[in-house]
Parts: C-alpha cells; sequence; structure tokens
C-alpha cells in the first residue's frame, strides 16, 4: 500500500488515486503519506475524510517501522476508524477499487500487533497493496 518513492516522482498532478497507486509499487510509507496528505488537503470534500485515514495509516506504519509503537500503534487505530467512518458516512467500501474494509481490517492488526511485540515492524514487508482504478 504504502509504496512509494520521493513525494516529487509519486505526485502525478493527476487524480489522488493515480497518485496513490504510483506510490503503492515501491514501499515507502512516509512518501505515500505525503501523497495521501495531499490528496486530503486538495481532493474532493467528500473524499477528505478518507484520505486522511489513509495518511494517518501510512504514517502509523512508518512510526511502528522506526520503533516507536505507541505513536505506531496510536495512529494506525485512528487511520483504521477514520476510514471506516469514511466508509460508513460515505456507502461506498471500494473507492477507486480500495478494499477499504481490508485496509482497516490490516491496521487494527498491525497496531495490536506492533504493541505486544514492542519492536520495529519491516514497512515494505508489512504493507498491504491497494489495487485501485483510475
Amino acid at each position: 500500500m504504502w509504496h512509494g518513492s520521493p513525494r516529487g516522482s509519486c505526485a502525478l498532478r493527476r487524480t489522488p488515486s493515480s497518485r496513490r497507486r504510483r506510490c503503492s509499487t515501491r514501499g515507502k510509507p512516509f512518501h505515500a503519506h505525503e501523497v495521501f496528505e495531499d490528496a486530503w488537503k486538495s481532493g474532493p470534500d467528500e473524499e477528505r475524510a478518507l484520505w486522511r485515514g489513509l495518511a494517518q495509516l501510512a504514517v502509523g506504519l512508518t512510526h511502528a517501522a522506526r520503533g516507536n509503537v505507541t505513536g505506531g500503534a496510536r495512529l494506525l487505530r485512528r487511520g483504521a476508524g477514520g476510514v471506516e467512518e469514511w466508509v460508513s458516512v460515505s456507502g461506498r467500501e471500494r473507492p477507486y477499487g480500495m478494499d477499504l474494509v481490508g485496509v482497516a481490517a490490516w491496521a487494527r492488526g498491525l497496531g495490536d500487533e506492533v504493541e505486544r511485540g514492542g519492536g520495529t515492524v519491516d514497512a515494505r514487508a508489512r504493507a498491504p497493496r491497494l489495487r485501485g482504478t483510475s
């Protein structure tokens, strides 16, 4: 999911979905967070909460990969809650082909695992894959 390269090559000046897909091929959650944050702040009003939730998930994974157990788990859960709330309000479970229910479950599970284990996680290996359509 959070597979990306530096912001300049991720932000394709297209839809948030196409930028996200570009970043979801390389395994860098912090850079994916920047793309999601850009979509959150500049995208359609009705999608802002979605992109904010995904940005929180990406930065949560970043914190977990850096060994910040508390911050990582907290942001993974906050992002999952935001994504779940967006699905509930919008009625859209698969915008742009993304499995948001699956992503939220992944985030909650990883948050629990990070807290139990207390160590770092391999962001590239643990990132979910988003599938999208333009």
